[in-house]
């Protein structure tokens, strides 16, 4: 897409709320420049049922947001780039607030008035975690609409979704909104072992909005927003059986607190702005790590964390010249639990089955049938940056160029504690066993960790503008922070248990606990054009980019049972993103195209047992694909209009593991919807996935065992939506 995000009243509805947005002071450039990017506005999104940042996945060309886990699982790919865990590759702000954790991305968000995918590097402007893209979502403000809205829905497997929201103007210059959704589902696969539902679902949101406008140049908006989540799980697959099926308890909880302020003064030619957020994240999660039906271990991953973020900015134009310059800081502070609790089947099988195998003569059996691996710590994390960006229009051509100084320290307290015993038995030359010895093992592991970053991150941009369209090249370089492998501290702890022993490779805790920040070097050229009054529209780029130190979830050589972030020496990904729009004059027919081809290499990454150059990088898909056709209709029942609309949705195929041995091919998900409405209500009958297509989005391995996780199956439903306006 280029200027608009969809047809007729979708159009509409978007711009305003741009218009509005910008008054508000959100974080862009006076005048939009030449950006790949896909907006959609508020009726398109609620006809493609997009309520949560999950659901823009494959309707974006390379963008790829895989649903499996937990809502814990944010995780999201573009353009090659991409993380299972820590540090996001995509940037996300919501009503201008910027979302720091990647654990935190997946919830749902109510009255989503429009979004926007800007792709590529978005670092000059959005600092660290931006380097494949950003994701700006609006929800609807009160400025633009007075009244209630309700919204209920019910599907296949007992799910149910619904809403309320009351629109407010309780005096000339406040205005103020309030809106609840809750979403309950009893999950599509059923446990095995014991017959239970896998990734049961009870949710909640709450946001409320108010804005003062005491002026025209004047704003004060407030966004506070509070959502829970209670999660079973998890619904992973032995490839071996094809089932799922495990012994012990898995869920996943989360309490989840955001509120921004932001304060904007509009000038003649100036728009100044301070936002500011706080965030507090309170989430647990517990899972059997085997996923067998054996008694091995379970983990427990609990945290509070606290953030704060400050940005001042200011934006203006002054004949040809526009910019956009300011400063940002945070300060993030974490607390984790992380303890793994081994029992029968894994004392035996990852302890005492490798220590008699080489030493027979004097075996060994723990003493208690339980034993716990626990460590906590807590890591402060704070960055500051500058940044400025500047505009040049000199007749068909525009110059863009920006600069990011970004600084970051992070630094890591741990403390890990073992406390058990083992015994060592003789075996007799009679094959009696006799108590040799008693063992005690006492571990308690105090220290310090810290790192920091600085970054410097350009951007130079030149467009050519004419009436049939834009033709541009850019280059950025994008920047994801470094961190601590929080998961690989019972590891470590592990390891030293087997060492005392003496069956461990040694690990050095600063080695296996950090990694190091991932950057890139991204060129691009394109072109974009618009036509027909907005209703023929369309873009095409090609893209380059170099990584280097690109962080790559893997898992770390021994008997362990964690994953760990790594850096994967240098890879390269290039590719191209197409996307295309008509309407008919009189607004009856709609179509959409988008399609995303990336190809991502390794070029120089060796894990010391394998060289993996020109291997494709995993979990990335080569293709994604998106087509919509939209028919609309008036009915000679009243004022009743119906809304037919055809979707598909592709991704793949897509590597799961470095050495390329395992794949998902592409597949294709269609979708159908009929809408009847008029004026204040709707009917919506909806089906996803009605070929019922069996598909993967998950593969991971864990002690020499391989397992996966089937993406979502047939599923349809009815949605019914009521607007009633005050204006």
């Amino acid at each position: 897409m280029y200027a608009q995000a969809a047809v007729g009243s979708d159009t509409v509805a978007a711009r305003h709320q741009l218009r509005e947005i910008e008054v508000l002071g959100v974080k862009q450039m006076p005048q939009s420049g030449p950006i790949p990017v896909t907006r959609l506005g508020g009726a398109e999104i609620r006809r493609l049922g997009i309520d949560a940042l999950k659901d823009l996945g494959d309707i974006v060309p390379n963008l790829y947001t895989p649903s499996y886990g937990s809502r814990m699982t944010s995780s999201i790919y573009m353009r090659g780039l991409g993380s299972r865990i820590d540090q996001a590759v995509v940037g996300l702000n919501i009503d201008g607030v910027p979302y720091l954790n990647k654990d935190a991305f997946d919830f749902d968000i109510p009255d989503i008035a429009s979004a926007e995918v800007l792709r590529g590097a978005q670092s000059v402007l959005n600092g660290r975690n931006a380097m494949a893209g950003q994701i700006n979502i609006y929800t609807l403000s009160p400025l633009n609409y007075r009244g209630w809205r309700f919204m209920a829905e019910y599907g296949r497997y007992n799910s149910i979704k619904a809403s309320a929201a009351g629109y407010f103007r309780p005096a000339a210059t406040l205005f103020t909104s309030l809106s609840a959704y809750y979403t309950h589902s009893d999950g599509f696969w059923k446990n095995e072992y014991n017959g239970r539902r896998t990734a049961a679902e009870n949710a909640g949101t709450l946001r409320w909005k108010t804005v003062f406008k005491p002026s025209g140049a004047h704003s004060i908006t407030n966004t506070f927003a509070a959502s829970i989540t209670r999660q079973s799980g998890y619904p992973y697959a032995s490839t071996q059986t094809g089932k799922v099926a495990y012994n012990d308890t898995c869920f996943y909880r989360r309490n989840f607190i955001s509120d921004g302020l932001t304060v904007a003064w509009a000038g003649k030619r100036v728009v100044v702005t301070s936002l500011t957020s706080v965030q507090y994240l309170d989430d647990n999660m517990t899972l059997d790590q085997d996923f067998t039906p054996a008694d091995y271990f379970t983990l427990t991953q609990r945290r509070h964390e606290f953030t704060f973020t400050e940005d001042l900015f200011t934006k203006g134009r002054r004949g040809r010249y526009s910019w956009l310059g300011g400063v940002f800081g945070f300060y993030r502070h974490t607390r984790m639990w992380a303890p793994v609790t081994f029992y029968d089947t894994g004392l035996k099988q990852l302890i005492e089955y490798r220590c008699n195998e080489m030493n027979p003569t004097y075996p060994i059996s723990w003493d208690k049938r339980e034993f716990l691996l626990d460590s906590d710590f807590t890591t402060p994390t704070g960055g500051f940056a500058l940044y400025h960006q500047s505009r040049y229009d000199l007749g068909d051509f525009t110059f863009e160029a920006g600069l990011r100084w970004d600084i970051e320290k992070t630094s890591c307290n741990y403390h890990s504690v073992a406390d058990a015993s083992y015994t060592i038995w003789h075996v007799t030359d009679g094959g009696d066993r006799e108590i040799y010895k008693q063992v005690p093992v006492d571990i308690d592991d105090r220290g310090k960790l810290s790192q920091t970053f600085s970054e410097l991150l350009p951007k130079l941009v030149i467009s050519y503008n004419r009436p049939f369209g834009q033709v541009y090249a850019s280059f950025t370089k994008g920047y994801k922070s470094g961190g601590f492998n929080s998961q690989m501290f019972s590891d470590v702890l592990q390891q030293r248990v087997m060492e005392l022993m003496g069956l461990s490779m040694s690990y050095k805790v600063e080695d296996i606990v950090t990694y190091r920040p991932e950057w890139s070097w991204n060129y691009e050229i394109g072109f974009k054009t618009s036509q027909l009054g907005g209703r023929l529209g369309g873009e095409v780029n090609a893209f380059y980019i170099d990584c280097r130190d690109q962080q790559l979830t893997v898992f770390p050589p021994g008997m362990v049972t964690g994953r760990i972030m790594t850096n994967a020496g240098r890879t390269r990904s290039f590719g191209a993103e197409m996307s295309a729009r008509y309407s008919t004059p009189d607004g009856r027919w709609a179509f959409k195209a988008s399609y995303g081809y990336t190809n991502a290499t390794f070029r120089d990454y060796n894990n010391g047992k394998a060289d993996f150059r020109g291997k494709r990088v995993p979990y990335a898909p080569e293709h994604t694909l998106f087509a919509s056709v939209l028919w609309r209709t008036p009915l000679t029942i009243g004022s009743l209009h119906a809304d037919v609309n055809l979707t598909a949705r592709g991704a793949g195929d897509i590597m799961w593991n470095e050495e390329n041995t395992a794949s998902q091919p592409f597949y294709i998900l269609p979708g159908f919807n009929i809408t009847l409405r008029n004026d204040h209500v709707s009917l919506k009958l909806w089906a996803e996935n009605f070929t019922d297509t069996r598909y993967d989005t998950f593969y991971f391995m864990s002690m020499g065992r391989s397992f996966t996780q089937r993406g979502n199956p047939l599923t349809f439903g009815a949605t019914i939506r009521m607007n009633i306006n005050n204006d």
